[in-house]
């Protein structure tokens, strides 16, 4: 979503205090080994099919050419077909339009992350769907059909209209908006690594690709809106919105692409997709806890301990904001150099590796992280290589039910 970039692979250390600065607090010493060039649509149009989930969880991949015909498309979505048109079912495989839109709506609402709302099937709603229909005692299968469909519509809560009408206030309107440079040492002198658009803020707000928004919205100028003016949005989940029940422990597939949070008992409380590491720089393997939580945290740029970056040069102090290489939220992990966190790259999620670190998208990020507290416990599972620490990476785990 970010109009520039930078690349750089770096390595995230633990969040300290820095330098006695309480506005500071939240620095880092150092950065995830950021991916460096961000996937290309191409890249991640081929992602978004792969079905490398479903044999980590031992299900059985659709045949090609059995695929329902669905004579829906992206193009015919709009707010009067989700609310009023009849959902084509069963629904799976390489299919979008309005059903896909609707479904997915329901999974945000029902606390299991499709990640950014796109409007297109693809794995992280297949996964939403297939651990939701785990959980919920009805036959796994990753598809939709209309059992799976009418208690999805029960969890989210059987709301009236799926994409709403929504009247902006002063606070969602509100910037800056900046541009923001290609050069580290030019973003250090930046307030913050704010939002570029109005059209960055709302899809974030709403958990909506940009696209998607603007065909909700023909002929609106989204950058231009103001405090008072409607537009369609999805009608996703309350900011404020929790499942019955206490996190107990986080469990994250490193193959499987995915971060439950669970109560004592396993039940899967929440489900985000997640980016995270790839064979060359895996995430961890073993048990870890959650050990500072800050919210937009500093990023302590250091080429003396990035790979691929002239030692020599100097250190920098990036400023907070949803563009920042670690998002909106730093959860620090035990084990050193790693955490969970959010990305200015939302529409990568789920379909990119990182060097180890847990990416969520910025909203899901601080979702989870308003919901646990420091000390929860923290397992990886289903991880590929070797880990960090040298131990063999449980790559065939089977990652059945929590």
């Amino acid at each position: 979503m970010q109009t520039q970039r930078w690349l750089m692979v770096a390595l995230i250390l633990a969040a300290t205090a820095c330098g006695g600065d309480d506005t500071r607090a939240a620095t880092m010493n150092g950065a995830e080994p950021f991916w460096g060039d961000d996937p290309t649509a191409e890249e991640i149009e081929r992602s978004r099919l792969e079905n490398d989930w479903e044999q980590v969880v031992q299900l059985a991949p659709v045949p090609p050419g059995e695929t329902p015909p669905n004579p829906e498309t992206w193009e015919g979505i709009t707010a009067a077909a989700v609310n009023d048109s009849p959902s084509f079912l069963p629904l799976y495989g390489d299919v979008a339009g309005p059903s896909v839109f609707r479904v997915q709506i329901l999974l945000d609402r029902a606390l299991f992350s499709p990640g950014m709302i796109d409007g297109r099937w693809g794995r992280n709603t297949a996964k939403a769907v297939y651990w939701l229909q785990q959980r919920e005692g009805l036959p796994a299968t990753g598809r939709v059909d209309s059992v799976t469909f009418a208690r999805l519509g029960d969890l989210a809560g059987s709301p009236q209209q799926l994409v709403r009408q929504h009247t902006l206030t002063a606070e969602d309107v509100e910037g800056p908006f900046v541009e923001i440079p290609s050069d580290i040492y030019e973003q250090e002198k930046l307030d913050c690594l704010c939002y570029e658009s109005l059209t960055e803020k709302l899809s974030e707000l709403f958990h909506v690709s940009p696209e998607l928004l603007a065909k909700l919205n023909p002929g609106v100028e989204l950058n231009s809106l103001r405090a008072g003016q409607a537009i369609h949005v999805p009608n996703v989940r309350s900011p404020e919105a929790r499942a019955p029940g206490q996190v107990a422990q986080l469990i994250v597939s490193d193959r499987g692409r995915y971060l439950h949070a669970v109560d004592a008992q396993g039940r899967v409380l929440y489900h985000f997709p997640s980016t995270l590491g790839s064979s060359y720089d895996p995430s961890p393997t073993g048990e870890y806890e959650v050990t500072k939580i800050t919210e937009d945290p500093w990023w302590h740029y250091q080429p003396s301990i990035l790979e691929h970056v002239d030692s020599s040069e100097p250190e920098a102090n990036i400023p907070p904001g949803p563009n920042n290489a670690v998002g909106r939220i730093w959860m620090a992990l035990s084990k050193p150099h790693y955490g969970i966190h959010g990305t200015k790259s939302p529409e990568t999620i789920g379909y990119a590796t990182s060097a180890g670190c847990v990416r969520l998208t910025n909203w899901d990020a601080l979702f989870l992280g308003r919901r646990i507290a420091e000390g929860v416990p923290v397992r990886f599972r289903d991880t590929r290589g070797e880990a960090a620490g040298g131990t063999a990476a449980g790559g065939e785990t089977q990652a059945g039910a929590e």
